[in-house]
């Protein structure tokens, strides 16, 4: 990595712009395991401190390094988080430069793997070479007991995979093995749009990440069906509903590769200056617009939505809505890229269930969840139109639910139909 000592020459008091108010407020407690009945409100900010940088470099500014630093001095619990998050940073550095070289004739990424995921489509090459660079990554922090993606079948102990075959690079015998200790649950999509990805659109990294249930326990000693039992209560680390997550970020790889986090007080948008190597805080404590005149939907599908969605949409889009104002349609097809927008510009992404895919297409654990969970701690709403996403306890691994998420106002619209519907 090039540096200049220049750089450090440079540094200078600036830390108006990195210094958001911190008003500490109590976390709600734990959500009932079913789905919650009343229109989705964002939940209030975790207890966490919020570091106030009073000395920022005006050439490097605030790394995600230096952020995630004095976060854990500020908030001793979260310490281990550090290095889990150092390693999120690097591995969507290498996916960044592995997607930008992706088209070369030259790179061995190019085409199909050959095999199906779980979801029933087709694997590319850069999706198995994300996930297992993700794995890797996780599993040599050395904080993570177990972790879902969307390329695998069921959910994976690193710990136990390493210490099966610690040179193997394909890891194709996933099983729900945990190990005890400090550890994290993380579930993440590797690389969300991958489809588009010879297009050159815009595609992303989503993370979530858990806390670990110290009291799910294997015994050692059990065999075959013996075991049945207790990984399936060891699923529960896995099955958690969005409520429970302790961090969630994205990173997305455009004409800059950005990273989003939130750790439960506010959002934190990070951009990489590849002269340095850092991702570097460029938003702090971003807020999505109350209100908007955009929306993200896949319109082909619109004579298939249900009444509310369908009416809603096309009151937006003739003007006709709560705020009067003619909507116009921004949508790229990537939920990542939809999200990144929404949360800056303002407005309404989703994927809403219709009469082909009457759950939606967005899968709930480490999609709907984590995206959710970054949507509402930027001031906006998340909901299926009738429950809030974030309340929702998945049942299986990779369930799909309807989403809509965005500015509040104009979600909210969209879920006071859906209740004025309900009401007949």
């Amino acid at each position: 990595m090039q540096f200049s000592s220049l750089a450090l020459l440079l540094c200078a008091s600036g830390g108006a712009a990195f210094s958001p108010a911190f008003v500490p407020r109590t976390s709600s407690s734990r959500a009932s395991p079913l789905a919650a009945t009343e229109a989705p409100t964002a939940p209030a900010k975790s207890k966490m401190k919020v570091p106030v940088f009073d000395e920022v470099c005006d050439t490097t500014g605030v790394s995600l390094t230096r952020f995630m630093d004095e976060v854990t001095m500020l908030n001793p619990e979260l310490s281990e988080l550090n290095s889990l998050f150092g390693a999120i940073g690097t591995a969507c550095k290498a996916i960044s430069n592995t997607v930008k070289r992706s088209q070369l004739p030259s790179s061995e990424t190019l085409g199909y793997q050959g095999a199906v995921n779980i979801q029933g489509e087709d694997q590319k090459k850069l999706d198995v070479i994300t996930n297992d660079l993700l794995k890797r990554a996780l599993r040599f922090t050395g904080k993570l007991g177990v972790l879902a993606s969307e390329e695998e079948d069921v959910p994976v102990d690193l710990i136990a995979e390493a210490e099966n075959n610690p040179l193997s690079s394909s890891w194709s015998q996933p099983e729900i093995v945990v190990e005890q200790g400090e550890k994290f649950v993380a579930v993440f999509d590797p690389l969300d749009g991958s489809s588009n990805v010879d297009a050159g659109i815009p595609t992303g990294t989503i993370i979530g990440i858990y806390q670990y249930d110290e009291e799910c326990k294997v015994d050692e000693s059990c065999i075959g069906d013996e075991c049945t039992e207790q990984e399936a209560k060891c699923l529960d680390n896995t099955l958690q509903q969005g409520n429970n997550l302790v961090a969630a970020a994205y990173c997305l790889y455009s004409s800059s590769t950005f990273f989003a986090l939130t750790l439960g007080n506010g959002v934190y948008l990070f951009t990489l200056d590849e002269s340095i190597g850092e991702f570097v805080l460029s938003k702090p404590d971003l807020k999505i617009p109350d209100q908007s005149k955009i929306y993200s939907f896949n319109e082909a599908n619109i004579d298939m939505w249900d009444a509310p969605m369908r009416t809603t949409v096309e009151q937006w889009r003739n003007g006709k809505g709560r705020s009067g104002a003619r909507f116009s349609s921004r949508y790229i097809g990537s939920m990542v890229g939809d999200v990144h927008r929404t949360l800056l510009y303002g407005g309404v992404f989703g994927y809403p269930g219709d009469a082909k895919n009457p759950t939606g297409k967005l899968r709930l654990l480490y999609e709907g969840a984590p995206m959710s969970f970054i949507v509402e701690q930027a001031g906006g709403l998340s909901t299926t139109g009738r429950d809030r996403v974030m309340d929702i306890v998945p049942t299986v691994v990779h369930q799909r639910v309807p989403m809509i998420m965005g500015s509040k106002d104009d979600v909210q619209e969209l879920i006071d139909a859906y209740t004025a519907a309900d009401a007949k």
